[in-house]
């Protein structure tokens, strides 16, 4: 497709905005997420004959999706003039642009704290959020949840754990009903490892029940206490939230498959491999010195269960397998033989594999010497490999081996 489904939408005469989390998105300029939200004048039969596998996640979701590229686009079909009666799951959230002219629509008055936000300015975050996110008491709790969780970790990253707790029970016991679909909890996944820190989300969604309910993998992780010597941050759910915090943006291409990087500047395969590198600890047991014996392997196998309940594709399920099975592998990098860590570290994912060591190195006590010492082993073999006149360990080859 030569033009973005927006631009094909109002190439044919429709009106369309951006609205929501994707207008704020555009309005702060920040990176494009994996979803983007369409507000749109043409109806269902329109958009099926504008585009080619067109389909219907469910009306709790929207009313159509398309699927272009790295990024999927969700259609609401409604007039332009109901902007203005049109109600989200919070005001904070009423929010649109429209996509020919670029101009921004602000019906509730939130542009305050957007330029508050674009200014960078974090003094009263937590006040800020409580006074712009007032719920729609029509919409659906598990909706004000997701909602709310995604606020959190994309905008009011600095609210502190009472204001947390006390938005968490409101939604205890409110999330009964038709468990979420696969989409619907992927979409709620990615956005939050979109975020730039996901943690008063997951906090969130944590306190309320909700990852207790549909995501046991992860809750298991707050009933595993670490080693005070090495994790200051507590038990394992405390240190995974701790090491997501260290993700670096990225840009240009995803090592794994030449793509663009995913999650709106955050390589989605590296926070997703963070946020299940230590999912086996819980199912672990201790052998000798080794507390958690097995665990990458055994998270491995809980990571694979995870992404495959929730939907995400092979060939990224496969990448955080490898993440997850691998993590530890790293710190003992400089003193394995090559013949035992050559194949591990000539997989193009082996560069996201050093950083998750890095950001599970920074959420510690121990510091990154170990992380600088692998890194120059992994520089070391990448330029030896290519160097025709020795082997990847460094050793000159003889006549016949050149």
């Amino acid at each position: 497709m030569s033009q973005t489904p927006e631009s094909a939408v109002y190439a044919a005469g429709f009106s369309v905005y951006l609205h929501g989390f994707s207008a704020i998105d555009a309005y702060l300029r920040r990176p494009s997420a994996n979803s983007v939200h369409i507000l749109c004048g043409a109806d269902i039969a329109d958009l099926a004959r504008l585009f080619d596998g067109l389909r219907y996640p469910g009306a709790d979701i929207a009313d159509a999706a398309l699927n272009c590229g790295e990024k999927t686009w969700y259609f609401r079909c409604e007039e332009p003039v109901n902007i203005q009666n049109r109600r989200a799951s919070f005001d904070f959230l009423e929010f649109y642009q429209d996509c020919r002219t670029r101009r921004f629509f602000d019906p509730n008055g939130i542009y305050p704290y957007l330029r508050s936000l674009q200014n960078g300015g974090k003094h009263g975050a937590a006040a800020r959020w409580q006074e712009a996110a007032k719920a729609n008491t029509q919409c659906a709790a598990r909706h004000l949840l997701f909602d709310e969780a995604l606020i959190l970790a994309r905008y009011f990253p600095d609210t502190g754990i009472r204001e947390i707790n006390a938005a968490a029970a409101e939604y205890i016991g409110g999330t009964a009903g038709p468990p979420p679909s696969a989409e619907e909890q992927r979409l709620l996944l990615t956005g939050l490892l979109e975020a730039p820190a996901p943690a008063a989300g997951f906090e969130l969604l944590k306190n309320s029940g909700f990852i207790a309910a549909y995501w046991p993998e992860m809750a298991a992780l707050d009933d595993v206490d670490h080693s005070k010597e090495f994790h200051p941050e507590g038990n394992v759910w405390k240190h995974t939230m701790e090491a997501l915090r260290y993700r670096k943006p990225t840009s240009g291409r995803q090592p794994s498959s030449g793509r663009q990087p995913s999650g709106g500047g955050f390589d989605l395969r590296l926070s997703l491999g963070l946020l299940l590198h230590d999912a086996g600890k819980p199912l672990s047991q201790s052998a000798g010195s080794r507390r958690f014996d097995g665990h990458a392997e055994l998270g491995e196998r809980q990571a694979r269960r995870f992404l495959e309940r929730l939907g995400f594709e092979p060939p990224l399920v496969r990448d955080v397998c490898y993440l997850v099975r691998n993590h530890m592998l790293p710190a003992a990098l400089p003193r394995i033989p090559l013949f035992r860590t050559e194949e591990i570290m000539s997989s193009p994912m082996f560069p996201a594999l050093l950083e998750l060591y890095r950001c599970d190195e920074s959420s510690s006590f121990k510091g990154l010497d170990g992380y600088y010492r692998s890194s120059a082993a992994y520089r070391s073999y990448l330029k030896h490999r290519r160097n025709p006149y020795r082997s990847a360990a460094g050793k000159k080859l003889k006549q016949g081996q050149i």
